[in-house]
């Protein structure tokens, strides 16, 4: 057994996440944390919403309200949407917490008192017409490097190189398109020339185990070669108060650095819940414990050189030295696993351009699992990907329905009529004995693939053994067997089917939770086959921290029933009653009426 936490990107609170989002970091981290509670491992899955920065200002006075009121409405509808995907956490939280302010603290005062935080005077941009600082994503100008127009004063998307606003020629708000003018202010930079070292020799570390993503890695050593002190301060009034400065109302925290913070305060804070304040540790400072982190390639350099240098400044663990903080010796990730980009044809998904599909409007039109099965199926893995209303449709009635959800109908139909319920078999011939270790021999490969997080290729195998269970049943004719003295061999043909069908549900388990549970009712069986999450209502922990917060909602689970990733054999005379379809073929109709409603 491995303790593997599973650290999933914190979804931003200024509006409801769309499918592109939950593609990158909610579909695939919960694939691989259900597959490996299967597989035995000691699973950790955290995250929340991130909930400081002057986007959040600037949507607040749009909408009228204050910016607290503005992330409760928001971080409400994430939780929502992401408990109603079926996304396993053990604790989805939020940032603007106590706990979280003061384990965000305690990083940025050790890593200060290791010598990785320098006080620099910079230049900060101002908006005009509001006297407002300007977050650098709130810049947009052309990249001084490759002459992209459209960079942004914290990265250019294009050539992937970190920019300051200071560097981007013709820069302009995005917020009104006005010039920003720019003054002289304070702030701490946390010295990444100084941890440049440390973090290109765990990066070599890391391609040399062969596990990263080509495309992660690459990029990630990329950006080492032109490293420099970032800032970890902000001209702002919503955010983390910065140690030391608390008599500066208006100096804050990056949002970026608080938020990346979270998985470790994610979990000290699950640990503190659960009534064993230490056992975060046996995630953190475990030197045998692996982390896996999930994202969408815009946030690479967050988890690849921002959030590890974080951790070697506080480990004490750069050019500098220095010691670690009361947390400790931390782990740095064991993997970043980062997806491309899902987009809506040939355009990118933007709330602020409309193109958008809502993760809650879509469960309630279509279900949960008609989503994941198209993400894990279609998804930007290695590559962007374009989600079409037209290919969603053609998925979702020729292989999800068409394949898995008629092999459940099927069987399940033709052991109710005969039996009403799980037959015993009887001498098994070659055919039964050759289905049998098809589906068996899915577990390893199917298994192989998503430890490797290659989960197109893993449900596509799935989908093939459940394919070659189709063919059983078309070569064996079981609905043919009407004469009596045919009983036996009909028997033994529908135990068989019901095996493979029970056994190909568990391959299809972490894909497809909510429809695995009702497949193994449809065979009969009792409770819950896989665990769902749930939303509690919990109290602030640290109500005098500074957050605000007296009560907020949280996405939990209790994970420990979770079936083991192996065959099981049925239960004969488990009861089997006619069964009603578990996946719903859609009308070609679909897409037109989506394209007619995305247009309005």
């Amino acid at each position: 057994m491995t303790r593997v936490l599973s650290a999933v990107a914190w979804p931003y609170t200024n509006g409801p996440r769309h499918i592109g989002h939950v593609a990158g970091f909610g579909v695939p981290s919960d694939v691989f944390s259900r597959f490996m509670r299967m597989a035995g491992h000691d699973v950790l899955m955290v995250s929340g919403t991130d909930e400081h920065g002057t986007p959040i200002l600037v949507l607040a006075d749009n909408e009228g309200v204050p910016a607290r009121e503005l992330v409760d409405k928001y971080n409400q509808v994430i939780v929502d949407d992401l408990c109603g995907l079926g996304l396993s956490y053990d604790l989805f939280t939020r940032t603007t917490t106590g706990n979280h302010y003061a384990v965000v603290q305690e990083m940025f005062e050790t890593c200060r008192r290791n010598g990785y935080m320098v006080e620099e005077t910079t230049k900060t941009a101002i908006s005009p017409s509001t006297g407002r600082t300007l977050p650098d994503r709130y810049i947009e100008g052309t990249c001084p490097i490759c002459r992209y127009a459209e960079a942004r004063g914290d990265q250019c998307d294009n050539c992937g190189n970190q920019l300051d606003p200071t560097d981007l020629i013709n820069p302009r708000s995005k917020i009104n398109g006005e010039t920003p003018e720019f003054k002289d202010t304070q702030h701490w930079f946390l010295d990444l020339p100084a941890l440049a070292a440390a973090l290109g020799e765990w990066l070599d570390q890391r391609e040399a185990t062969g596990l990263w993503r080509p495309n992660v890695i690459k990029f990630s050593q990329n950006i080492l070669k032109e490293i420099r002190p970032r800032a970890m301060t902000r001209d702002i009034d919503w955010g983390i108060p910065v140690p030391g400065w608390e008599d500066q109302p208006t100096k804050r925290l990056y949002v970026w650095f608080d938020a990346v913070i979270g998985y470790l305060s994610a979990s000290i804070e699950w640990a503190r819940r659960l009534g064993e304040p230490e056992k975060w540790r046996e995630w953190w400072n475990d030197a045998d414990a692996e982390s896996y982190y999930f994202m969408g390639k815009d946030n690479i350099v967050f988890h690849s050189q921002i959030w590890p240098a974080e951790l070697l400044a506080y480990n004490g663990a750069g050019d500098r030295g220095g010691e670690p903080g009361g947390f400790g010796t931390l782990n740095l990730p064991t993997e970043v696993v980062s997806s491309e980009f899902l987009t809506f044809g040939d355009t990118q998904f933007s709330t602020s351009r409309g193109n958008v599909i809502y993760v809650g409007d879509f469960l309630a039109r279509y279900g949960a699992d008609a989503l994941r099965y198209y993400i894990c199926a279609a998804g930007p893995e290695t590559s962007d990907a374009a989600f079409t209303w037209a290919d969603f449709v053609t998925r979702n009635n020729s292989e999800l329905v068409a394949g898995w959800g008629n092999l459940v109908n099927r069987t399940a139909t033709m052991i109710a009529k005969s039996f009403g319920e799980i037959p015993a078999a009887g001498a098994l011939e070659e055919v039964d004995e050759q289905v049998l270790a098809t589906v068996r021999s899915g577990f390893d490969t199917v298994g192989g693939l998503i430890e490797k997080h290659r989960l197109r290729a893993a449900i596509a195998e799935a989908m093939r053994v459940v394919g070659e269970v189709n063919k059983y049943l078309t070569v064996t004719e079981p609905y043919k067997m009407k004469d009596a003295s045919q009983r036996e061999r009909l028997a033994t043909v529908l135990h068989v089917a019901a095996q493979c069908v029970s056994d190909c549900n568990t391959l299809l388990s972490p894909f497809l939770p909510h429809s695995a549970n009702q497949v193994h009712a449809a065979l009969g069986g009792d409770d819950d086959f896989m665990p769902m999450p749930r939303i509690e209502q919990v109290d602030e922990l640290e109500p005098d921290n500074g957050a605000g917060h007296t009560s907020y909602s949280i996405i939990t689970g209790d994970y420990t029933a979770t079936p083991a990733w192996e065959s099981r054999p049925v239960t004969v005379g488990a009861a089997v009653a006619k069964p009603t379809p578990i996946f719903t073929k859609l009308d070609p109709s679909v897409v037109e009426e989506e394209l007619a409603r995305f247009s309005g």
